[in-house]
């Protein structure tokens, strides 16, 4: 499986997973554009105006057919209602859901191993 058809079986499983970000009482959904193991890179419905840069929120991935995935996240940069969060926390069992869910040996798990910045439009 050549790069391009790697990122397109991982992308097609992040589009039709569910995903939340919650922080505290506050639920916010949204869409997975890119993740890694080092973090990920969403996209809310409106532009995203928290304020509290040092919290730490969580981010529950549903994909079908599969369990669900959390990661704890900080944020990393803000472009409108673009934003990418570094991973602060990715028990093993969830690391190697994410793992399994995009196959192991194949491409699309070589990209979980790339850092934040490849995940964003800054790199």
């Amino acid at each position: 499986m050549n790069s391009d058809a790697g990122r397109s079986q991982y992308q097609t499983i992040f589009d039709k997973s569910q995903a939340i970000l919650t922080q505290e009482e506050l639920e916010w959904p949204c869409k997975i554009i890119d993740i890694s193991l080092h973090g990920c890179l969403v996209r809310f419905k409106n532009t995203w105006d928290q304020q509290n840069i040092e919290a730490i929120y969580t981010l529950t991935l549903q994909p079908p057919e599969s369990t669900e995935i959390i990661m704890n996240l900080s944020i990393g940069h803000v472009i409108d209602n673009e934003v990418s969060f570094k991973c602060e926390h990715i028990d093993i069992e969830n690391s190697s859901l994410l793992r399994h869910l995009v196959g192991p040996g194949s491409d699309a798990n070589k990209l979980l191993a790339r850092g934040l910045l490849e995940l964003t439009h800054l790199a």
